[in-house]
């Protein structure tokens, strides 16, 4: 049950399945790919060169219907950051991977002739195929192209064009249950490490592999409907976050000043009411067509906080279109049009690009006067500029520190090399503390704490908040499962119980924390091996000494007071 490890060698052209270490029996998800970095990746390897790894792992209850536990996680050395990462997303190529028996995917190696492979998997196991006829075709092609090759229910994880042309914005992409290649593991450049080592895509095709049997069903069936029942009584996860998902954080974060504005100068938009997730869900539903206002991105999902988003005449634009993408392509950037972000952000879909990095990167470009903040014509311009490759639009797609560097902008809403979601970290200061502290960069993924009901502004308290989200969010990653759950949990002692019922363990909830402590540890001491030291655990200087307009704050939140927070 998930007990093999299946080894790519790109250089070499090989496939070799191999059983799991006892040591990594109950690593899974983030835990794994963070481990499996730290043991196999030397911290001083080239990202884009042949000793760095890139690894696929699922959660421990992958395979199942288990609501929102069949994320995606992906790792390796970031090419944007110089450290270790991890970026993980729905869809069902976990689900897939997992009913395969395999743990992980770990592809090594790399190509030096540019050719390009496919990776196929199936019962009997693995073969990699020469797929020099989808080079440079978009996600959306790829996809339609594998689809009617292997059929209409495998699974996908793809690059696009700039994973090939290995870009520090390149994500990579799996599909939904519906067949669109659009769930992103967005963050880091791990595209452009698929991208270096010459793999364009993975088939995952589980025609005639049965589901795992639970070591205990009895008991597994039972936490699994009292798991379910968390969720759909919670006002959030059973109501909200279905009707409105993740663009339901804009009102929020605008209300307290905290929704990055005009390269993240201030915290408010006086546009958010047409981004926020009642435009959103108002727009759907008035359009009707092919638009839905709830969807799941992944087999057995309750929350189904994801979207498809419609133009005028009822045809799909993109699913989904989530927060993220209306504060890094909307607010940030001044625009305050739902078709023209939806616009962009199916033109990075397809070219395999993160949005929250490319918005970045263009704010930074705004502000340097390339373009007009709210410039709608101007914006979509640059947009088709950076899928088309010219100059300009391949320094966007090098990301915001690439940008302004060459633009010689100093305001750079990045840590760690890599750009900031949608939560201006002077408003919302423990989110701010988790971009400062994690070993990841500028990611709300690895705690974020916008919901919490604390005062935002102030710093008391909040290094702590970022610690508590840290360990809560990173076991979740662990285990392979959504982050929006958490608002149903009170801890995680039904987690625990999952995993025993399915793996016949005694695992407690103290058990699955010391587990995530330890992993976010090997991933705090890869970094340090890299070269990162306190000076890296800090956020851009101008975020100290000029004031949010709207909140009045600075980031005062001292260095050592950052360095206090330890796991």
């Amino acid at each position: 049950m998930l007990d093999r490890i299946l080894r790519v060698n790109m250089t070499h052209l090989t496939v070799a399945s191999e059983p799991l270490p006892q040591e990594y029996r109950y690593l899974a998800g983030r835990a794994l790919t963070s481990r499996m970095v730290f043991d196999e990746v030397v911290p001083y390897a080239e990202p884009l060169g042949p000793y760095n790894k890139l690894i696929f792992a699922c959660g421990l209850l992958a395979g199942t219907t288990i609501s929102c536990a069949n994320r995606l996680s992906i790792g390796a050395k970031s090419p944007l950051t110089g450290g270790i990462k991890e970026s993980n997303a729905g869809g069902i190529a976990a689900y897939k991977m997992a009913r395969l028996g395999y743990r992980a995917i770990v592809v090594e190696g790399l190509r030096e002739d540019h050719a390009r492979y496919l990776l196929v998997l199936n019962k009997n196991g693995g073969e990699l195929r020469r797929a020099d006829q989808l080079a440079g075709k978009g996600i959306t092609e790829k996809a339609a192209l594998l689809r009617q090759e292997f059929g209409a229910n495998v699974g996908l994880i793809l690059i696009g064009p700039a994973g090939e042309q290995r870009l520090l914005t390149a994500g990579i992409a799996n599909n939904d249950p519906d067949g669109r290649p659009t769930r992103f593991s967005g963050r880091g450049g791990l595209g452009a490490v698929m991208g270096a080592k010459g793999l364009i895509g993975i088939v995952l095709d589980d025609t005639g592999c049965a589901p795992a049997e639970a070591a205990r069903p009895d008991e597994f069936a039972a936490k699994g409907r009292e798991f379910h029942q968390l969720l759909l009584n919670n006002p959030q996860t059973g109501e909200y976050f279905p009707k409105y998902g993740t663009a339901a954080m804009m009102e929020i974060t605008n209300a307290i000043g905290g929704l990055p504005t005009r390269n993240f100068r201030t915290g408010r938009f006086a546009g958010a009411d047409k981004l926020n997730g009642e435009a959103l869900y108002q727009t759907i539903v008035s359009r009707g067509g092919a638009g839905r206002p709830t969807h799941a991105c992944m087999p057995g999902c309750l929350v189904r906080c994801s979207n498809v988003y419609p133009d005028q005449e009822g045809r799909e634009v993109v699913a989904p279109l989530e927060y993220e993408t209306l504060g890094l392509l909307g607010s940030n950037l001044e625009i305050a049009n739902l078709d023209v972000v939806a616009q962009a952000n199916r033109l990075c879909n397809d070219y395999g690009v993160d949005t929250i990095e490319i918005g970045c990167a263009i704010g930074v470009a705004m502000e340097a006067g390339v373009l007009p903040f709210g410039d709608e014509d101007a914006f979509l311009k640059l947009m088709e500029e950076v899928v088309t490759g010219t100059y300009l639009g391949r320094i966007i797609a090098s990301g915001c520190v690439v940008t302004a560097k060459v633009f010689g902008v100093r305001r750079i809403p990045a840590v760690k090399g890599q750009g900031m979601p949608a939560y201006e970290p002077r408003a919302i200061k423990g989110t701010a503390v988790t971009y400062a502290t994690t070993a990841m960069g500028a990611d709300h993924t690895a705690g974020n704490v916008a919901r919490a009901n604390v005062k935002h502004h102030l710093k008391d308290g909040q290094v702590a908040l970022s610690q508590g989200a840290q360990i809560k969010i990173g076991m979740l990653d662990a285990l392979g499962f959504c982050m929006m759950v958490a608002p149903a949990l009170k801890d995680s002692t039904i987690l625990a119980e999952l995993v025993n019922a399915r793996y016949g363990s005694s695992l407690t909830a103290q058990d699955l924390e010391q587990l995530t402590r330890q992993y976010l540890r090997t991933e705090k001491e890869f970094n340090r091996r890299a070269g990162f030291t306190a000076a890296h655990d800090r956020l851009p200087e101008h975020f100290y000494d000029e004031a949010n307009p709207e909140t009045g704050t600075v980031f005062d939140i001292t260095d050592e007071e950052l360095a206090s927070l330890t796991f």
